[in-house]
């Protein structure tokens, strides 16, 4: 065979990608494109996970994105099992997304699982579920700071109701909007539910005066007229609610988001977690995405790469030091 013929073979096969495994990242005229995603999904159908990650890929079909997307749940170990899944697997694992949130980190931190993100690869925090205090309609709190001002007489006449365990999201965060106005989150009266829906259940009866919970899951009965939202965690006010001021706005430093968001393999190379936060950028441009986020009452936070591990950074060490604070953690 000659050797020009040879030359010209191999730039031939190079061109039409016959050396590319599937799932490549590929050149194109507008950066690096995905061809395909498979979404690891550490719990059940039907959770918060499972509707990020189909969700997601959904929006990036449908916007044609990305070609393909495949989905898989491996619930176990309250999310450990698909996090010591991928890292064992890193190698193969090179079209792959974990799918994740807050629970990574306190679930880190109490030693549920030995990982935490410094094992993987974060790509991006893509979504954000503020969280929300909520009293029935016809409570006779109409503010924060009555609510709060209550509290500081007598702690245990403002039961406090959420959807997890004691040391979870709904009980972390009454206990930092305590702390930022100067009361002693130790004196909380928290009253763990089984899940959201019998947590409300316990408000609504009068078990409870107050509701941590996520904003998604109020703005639909604050609508209905069943309940009122006191205050939200976020930064600004919440277009779903524009008239609910934020925890930061009554004067209080504090504010939360349970972020859900995107993780690669450990050691995937940086051209390919690029290629995925791009991916995941540009789907913010598109009807497609604005119409599955409306619908679930969802809000953009997108934080890629080094912002995100950052922001998890961050979020370790507040919710770290309320964990300890409340005795959950040394």
């Amino acid at each position: 065979m000659k050797k020009s013929f040879v030359v010209q073979l191999v730039l031939l096969l190079a061109l039409v990608g016959f050396a590319l495994p599937a799932g490549s990242v590929l050149a194109s005229s507008h950066g690096m494109h995905v061809e395909k995603i498979h979404f690891i999904i550490p719990g059940g159908a039907g959770g918060g996970w499972d509707g990020t990650a189909r969700g997601v890929g959904k929006a990036l079909l449908d916007s044609k994105l990305v070609e393909e997307a495949s989905f898989e749940n491996m619930s176990g170990g309250g999310g450990g099992k698909a996090l010591n899944h991928l890292i064992s697997t890193a190698k193969r694992q090179q079209d792959t997304m974990l799918v994740n949130s807050t629970p990574i980190i306190i679930r880190s931190l109490t030693g549920v699982f030995p990982q935490s993100f410094r094992d993987l690869t974060p790509i991006a925090a893509v979504i954000a579920d503020y969280a929300a205090l909520v009293v029935p309609n016809d409570s006779k709190y109409k503010t924060l700071d009555e609510m709060l001002a209550d509290f500081k007489k007598d702690p245990r006449s403002v039961k406090v109701a959420g959807g997890s365990v004691k040391g979870g999201m709904d009980h972390l965060v009454p206990a930092m909007v305590i702390q930022a106005a100067g009361g002693d989150p130790l004196k909380l009266v928290y009253v763990p539910y089984d899940a959201g829906g019998k947590a409300m259940a316990g408000l609504l009866s009068g078990d409870t005066q107050v509701l941590s919970t996520g904003f998604g899951e109020a703005v639909g009965l604050a609508k209905q007229g069943q309940v009122r939202i006191l205050a939200v965690t976020s930064d600004a006010r919440l277009p779903q609610a524009p008239a609910v001021q934020t925890v930061k706005e009554a004067g209080y430093d504090m504010t939360f988001a349970n972020w859900r968001g995107f993780f690669g393999a450990p050691g995937l190379p940086e051209e390919k977690a690029e290629a995925f936060r791009g991916v995941l950028k540009e789907m913010y441009s598109k009807p497609e995405w604005a119409k599955i986020r409306d619908q679930r009452g969802w809000q953009d936070l997108y934080k890629p790469g080094t912002e995100f591990t950052a922001f998890l950074e961050k979020m370790e060490n507040d919710i770290g030091g309320m964990m300890r604070k409340l005795g959950f953690i040394q």
